[in-house]
């Protein structure tokens, strides 16, 4: 919340499984800044988990409070052909995935959601954001990004690519 005040951006993207993270920061948050909150892909019933994911109350609530949800949205970087297929190869999705992890699960979730909320519209691309991420307990990595498309991420044009411009937070154990 006290970077909001330092910053320019005017969304807080959010991953939130259930909604219970989305609505901890709506609560803290308040009507402050937008938020978006943008859940797990239908592809999560591959890995034996349910779906849709979304608490439907928790749903209501964040509607309710004008938090854009995003419930029904793609993986970015899970979308390879070779993810599922038979021959396992490197992809540049799995490329990117695999580095952003170096980082930490967090950081690979902000960066991902991010990119979600710009290329299923529900935000203009090219600006800056805070976006939020974790690891599936909970929020732990947070920072202040340069928001584009997916296609976009190593664009020729410097004013378009992903630029990560600041950790505000991270875990130092993964």
């Amino acid at each position: 919340k006290k970077r909001l005040n330092d910053v320019s951006a005017k969304y807080v993207i959010v991953a939130s499984t259930t909604g219970d993270t989305a609505l901890k920061l709506s609560d803290a948050l308040g009507d402050s800044v937008k938020i978006v909150s943008v859940s797990e892909s239908a592809y999560m019933v591959e890995w034996g988990a349910k779906y849709p994911c979304m608490n439907p109350d928790n749903k209501k609530e964040l509607e309710k409070r004008g938090v854009i949800v995003a419930d029904k949205v793609p993986y970015l970087f899970h979308s390879s052909p070779l993810e599922g297929g038979k021959w396992l190869a490197p992809s540049p999705d799995m490329i990117i995935r695999e580095t952003l992890y170096s980082f930490g699960q967090g950081m690979k979730v902000a960066v991902e959601v991010a990119m979600i909320a710009v290329a299923c519209g529900y935000i203009e691309p090219f600006q800056d954001v805070i976006a939020i991420g974790g690891s599936g307990r909970g929020a732990d990595t947070a920072v202040l990004l340069r928001a584009t498309f997916p296609t976009l991420i190593f664009a020729k044009d410097d004013n378009k690519r992903l630029i990560i411009k600041e950790i505000i937070a991270m875990p130092r154990n993964k």
